[in-house]
């Protein structure tokens, strides 16, 4: 599985000759402030007390315009700069300041702390050929137990949270999945489901014993197995109908996502006349493009500057959207509590954003 381990912000570098002693150090490498750079200074920044030195190095060329605009927007201020050689790395001491950032409209996105995502495990039955999650049988299972999910969702509700949805890998392959799914009362719930394995044993147990009110969202990539099977394995398509039926025959509302690389007009038409038979809504349809990320080789190359926040919790971590967990520069913070600095972290991004937009300018260049 490809690493998720963020850049220590403590590495120890040498800065050049007269460089001044800052009280923390975050060493960007050769990330831009599209692809990552961002989120580990505003974490950073966060932890330090107005007037206090945080020092910045970097090896892309951009960051020489784009980290002085970001400055100037947030009311920060460079106070040093220093390059190692004329082709850098180049060294930033930022002066953190106290002006905050107009909030800007964020349009029709669903607003930053409505919505919660939380990968319940890694491990998965299947193993699809584009799972962002880089999820499959001989995944790492990376579980969230819990005890930590009960502290999650106690903290989102003071916070005025409304949807927690629950994902993988599968979540059915958690073995306490039915009390995290309770640890989440309260909320519009959902869990999302390639719906293979609840149908026997303890899973049907877990399943038939759920609240009613909780969504099932079912992966269902075509109309017919061709297309679905290619993706996710042969059997699957078979196996996700009847999980369907057997979700509906106890009462769950079910919601179908399509994953699609090309989005093909009969595909989806055809798509469409099957879930009509199947009985799902029309709101109850989803299909979305591959994202570049995981164990996809093709997609939409997915960054800061345009993915929408969709604050996803792991056992190891928080992340800027579901689709990227497995991309250690979209990684917030190192641990999924506390609740209050990943959301923070991420409304600061967002002031930011709309900072820029307003202004013209382009701090956010993606590689």
């Amino acid at each position: 599985m490809t690493s998720t381990t963020l850049p220590d912000p403590a590495l120890p570098a040498s800065p050049p000759p007269g460089f001044p002693a800052t009280a923390r150090l975050v060493d960007g490498g050769d990330m831009d402030c599209g692809s990552g750079l961002l989120l580990l200074i505003t974490r950073a920044m966060r932890r330090l007390d107005d007037g206090d030195l945080l020092a910045i190095r970097s090896a892309e060329p951009s960051v020489l315009v784009d980290l002085p605009a970001w400055a100037d927007m947030v009311g920060n201020d460079v106070a040093s700069q220093a390059a190692e050689t004329e082709q850098g790395p180049w060294w930033f001491a930022v002066r953190k300041g106290s002006a905050t950032v107009t909030v800007f409209s964020q349009g029709e996105r669903t607003p930053v702390g409505h919505r919660l995502w939380v990968y319940t495990n890694f491990d998965c039955n299947l193993a699809c050929l584009y799972c962002c999650a880089e999820s499959s049988p001989k995944a790492a299972a990376r579980r969230v137990d819990v005890d930590t999910a009960r502290q999650v969702f106690a903290e989102f509700a003071e916070m005025g949270g409304r949807e927690v949805y629950l994902t993988g890998g599968e979540p059915f392959m958690h073995p306490e999945l039915g009390e995290l799914v309770k640890a989440a009362e309260g909320f519009e719930r959902t869990v999302l489901t390639n719906a293979m394995i609840f149908g026997r044993g303890n899973r049907r147990a877990v399943l038939e014993e759920m609240d009613r009110s909780v969504l099932l969202q079912v992966s269902l990539d075509s109309a017919g197995p061709e297309l679905h099977d290619r993706q996710r394995g042969k059997g699957s398509w078979a196996r996700a109908l009847d999980g369907i039926g057997l979700a509906h025959s106890l009462g769950f509302r079910v919601r179908v996502a399509a994953t699609m690389f090309d989005e093909d007009p009969e595909g989806v038409a055809a798509l469409h006349a099957r879930l009509d038979q199947e009985g799902i809504a029309a709101e109850d349809r989803v299909i979305r493009p591959v994202a570049a990320e995981g164990f996809a080789e093709t997609g939409i190359h997915v960054s800061l500057e345009n993915l929408e926040p969709e604050p996803t919790l792991t056992a190891d971590g928080a992340w800027w959207h579901p689709v990227a967990v497995t991309d250690p520069h979209m990684r917030i913070a190192d641990s999924p509590l506390p609740l209050a600095e990943v959301f923070g972290v991420v409304e600061d991004i967002l002031d930011v954003q709309g900072a820029a937009a307003a202004s013209g300018r382009e701090v956010f260049r993606c590689a």
